[in-house]
């Protein structure tokens, strides 16, 4: 299924179709009453648009209206950052390689996987190569879209014909106050002080995707590539207070390690021996912190919570303030 988030999809209801988009809330909100307990906001805002005539899935080629759950998808872009190519071992015996660039356009920028026989073509790729995409798969990792590339994809270096403009960066986040926080904000920004932290959660993720695995009989699935000899990764909880309320924040493995200063050895110890985080919970007790991420409902507690996808530990004050009054 492809998945639009939902402020996304009130703006190009709202562009198509003409109507405010305090008219399109209150259609969608007239909806989740009509069918109450049978569809979530994201499926009514789905109804409204195809009721009004709104495509919400335009096949464009840029990277705006890339979302999760698009199959063999298109694009050009130019290179941004391309990291290293690492291998891993399968539970079978035999090893993967994996490796990762960020490209963009005048939409946007986003993260291209690349898998097996694909990581042969990150060594051509420099900053600034002009590329076509293709075959790609898109997938949410915590939170951020992904473009995944397997033996049937393709990256062709220097596409005749194509030129790509000024690349859009990402927008700054927008900062809110924990209380006036809504479960479909994304890219937003909270300034607060740790009061309470967690014992990090460790779990069996797959070598390759990174996806966590089943164990059955002693033996790992994952949903993409079966049986693997599992990694670990983990997930660290801490609540931060800004003053006017607070909020569960939920980090996973790297902004958790960005926030404790740890390696993923170091966090890995804790593992076996949870006891000696109880001194590292103490030490972060009032420490001032930023994270920008999005907002996620925890239907499980009936909550809402702060999932990060970027931290700054000890943020400066004084920078923070003028931020706040430039906005």
């Amino acid at each position: 299924m492809i998945r639009i988030p939902f402020d996304e999809m009130i703006k190009k209801i709202t562009e198509q179709s003409g109507l405010s988009e305090d008219d399109i809330k209150a259609r969608i909100n007239t909806k989740l009453e009509q069918l109450s307990g049978l569809i979530s906001k994201d499926g009514a805002a789905h109804i409204i648009a195809n009721e009004l005539g709104v495509k919400l899935v335009e096949s464009s080629g840029q990277i705006k209206d890339i979302y999760e759950g698009m199959r063999n998808i298109e694009f050009n872009a130019k290179v941004q950052q391309v990291y290293e190519v690492r291998e891993f071992n399968r539970q079978d015996g035999s090893t993967g390689k994996v490796g990762n660039f960020l490209c963009g356009d005048e939409t946007g920028v986003i993260r291209v996987v690349c898998w097996g026989s694909q990581t042969d073509k990150i060594p051509g790729l420099s900053i600034g190569s002009i590329i076509r995409v293709t075959g790609g798969l898109v997938r949410n990792n915590q939170g951020r879209k992904e473009v995944h590339l397997n033996d049937k994809s393709n990256i062709i270096v220097s596409p005749n014909g194509v030129s790509i403009g000024e690349i859009k960066q990402q927008a700054e986040a927008r900062r809110k106050e924990i209380k006036d926080l809504d479960e479909t904000d994304q890219n937003v920004a909270i300034l607060g002080t740790i009061v309470q932290s967690f014992e990090p959660r460790f779990y069996e993720v797959c070598p390759e995707c990174g996806k966590r695995v089943k164990e059955e009989d002693g033996q790992f699935t994952c949903p993409v590539h079966n049986l693997v000899t599992p990694d670990f990764s983990y997930v660290f909880n801490i609540i931060v207070d800004d003053g006017s309320e607070n909020m569960r924040c939920v980090l996973f493995k790297n902004q958790a390690e960005k926030l404790l200063k740890k390696s993923q050895e170091e966090m890995l110890e804790y593992k076996n021996s949870p006891d000696s985080f109880e001194s590292i919970k103490t030490e972060l007790l009032g420490s001032l912190v930023k994270v920008v991420g999005r907002v996620n409902k925890n239907t499980f507690f009936d909550r809402l919570e702060f999932v990060a996808q970027l931290v700054f530990p000890e943020p400066d004050p004084v920078e923070e303030l003028a931020r706040i009054k430039a906005q």
